[in-house]
């Protein structure tokens, strides 16, 4: 099924910045996954259909990278509208939509490597590949991931052990399968 997806966008660009929303569930995002699960477009027809929901994607995160998002602008919106004492039930009811799905790209480094007097070999085997991003919804999913290299991705997939409707594992398994599918698209 699909759902609200979020997706943090930094935006240190901008003095204080800290974040944006993408929200990552597109019409373009939901055609590829449809005619995936349907079993019926070629394999061009796929291939082309990624690529349209990886260029939507990509530039959805630019433009909150750059301050055009809309949700810290809603947000902006909401809490004027408050502080002038009034109530708008569409910034209300947009607000108190829950995020299903909430996904963070994690950096690759942590710890600055050219502190002079930290020595960080021998701490090597602790180190993790990933962070953890929690579930911002009682019913949802928090995933983190990394790509280390172009030939690895790592995920962190965390959901709320009270959810009977919730299993990590399987969330974890589903986007294995997925990314295994996509592979073979571009198999020869």
């Amino acid at each position: 099924r699909f759902c609200q997806t979020y997706e943090a966008s930094a935006t240190r660009l901008y003095q204080h910045g800290r974040t944006e929303t993408v929200r990552s569930c597109t019409e373009e995002a939901t055609s590829f996954v449809r005619a995936m699960v349907s079993g019926k477009a070629s394999k061009e027809e796929l291939i082309e259909l990624l690529n349209l929901a990886a260029e939507r994607h990509q530039k959805m995160y630019r433009d909150a990278m750059n301050g055009e998002g809309i949700d810290r602008h809603i947000f902006a919106l909401y809490v004027v509208s408050r502080g002038l004492g009034y109530d708008c039930k569409l910034l209300e009811s947009t607000l108190k939509r829950p995020w299903t799905l909430s996904t963070s790209q994690q950096p690759q480094q942590q710890i600055q490597s050219n502190i002079p007097d930290i020595n960080l070999e021998p701490f090597r085997h602790m180190c993790s590949p990933g962070g953890g991003f929690g579930p911002v919804s009682d019913e949802g999913y928090g995933v983190s991931y990394m790509i280390p290299t172009e030939y690895n991705i790592f995920f962190h997939v965390s959901s709320k052990k009270s959810c009977s409707t919730t299993d990590s594992q399987k969330f974890a398994d589903l986007i294995f399968k997925s990314l295994s599918d996509i592979k073979m698209l571009f198999d020869s």
